[in-house]
């Protein structure tokens, strides 16, 4: 997932910042909606970092990320999500860990974005717990580790996050690292699918021709009364 698309939900707990900051604040968060200029919203972000807001630093850093309102710069978005991720922000720590993932701004160092991906999965957010289970899946910066994987997969899954669903899905499908269990596959499969995942679904037709019309049913019913936990 973008890294953009994760800042409108944070930013509108910023309508909760100091009353002197209440119109940064109210500008910063407009900036996710792009309610206001860009440039005007770059300000407002700053003037919050500059006085230590972790979430004033995370936006600041999303748009130093993205290219909005500043000219694109990997170096000043992590340099202000650190600063937002040593405060202990969850989104800030993914944010990161994503940067050193894919060497944007740095050196690629998959033993970096382990570590703040697992602060960030830790605080339950379902995008770190989504890629720390992609590292030990596919033994990125640390020994291939299939149930390690499936762990931070199904706690992701359970938050709704359709890629964790597919993979988890893949998994129960092809037995790796968990026993073989095709309703299981097409049960997790199927909610990714309802998602709009396409991957999901081709897979999810796959592991359907090898089940008994009894399992299909017992998969749909299943997925038809599964709810997501809270989390990020």
């Amino acid at each position: 997932m973008h890294r953009w698309a994760v800042m409108a939900a944070l930013l509108l707990a910023m309508a909760a910042a100091l009353p002197a900051w209440a119109d940064d604040a109210q500008d910063c968060s407009n900036a996710a909606m792009v309610k206001i200029d860009p440039a005007r919203a770059v300000s407002a972000c700053r003037r919050l970092a500059d006085q230590g807001d972790a979430a004033g630093q995370y936006s600041l850093g999303l748009m130093y990320d993205n290219g909005r309102g500043v000219p694109q710069d990997f170096g000043e978005a992590i340099n202000w999500y650190r600063k937002a991720a040593d405060q202990g922000m969850a989104k800030a720590q993914y944010n990161l860990g994503s940067m050193y993932d894919n060497g944007d701004g740095v050196p690629q160092d998959y033993a970096k974005a382990i570590k703040w991906y697992q602060k960030a999965a830790e605080q339950r957010d379902a995008y770190a717990q989504f890629s720390l289970g992609v590292m030990y899946d596919y033994g990125k910066g640390v020994g291939q580790n299939f149930p390690e994987a499936i762990k931070w997969y199904r706690k992701s899954a359970d938050q709704g996050n359709a890629p964790a669903q597919t993979n988890l899905g893949i998994k129960y499908a092809t037995g790796q690292g968990v026993p073989q269990d095709y309703v299981q596959a097409y049960t997790w499969l199927n909610l990714a699918a309802a998602q709009g995942n396409a991957q999901a679904a081709k897979n999810r037709d796959l592991v359907a021709a090898k089940m008994t019309p009894d399992q299909i049913a017992q998969a749909q019913a299943l997925a038809a009364a599964w709810k997501p936990t809270t989390g990020r």
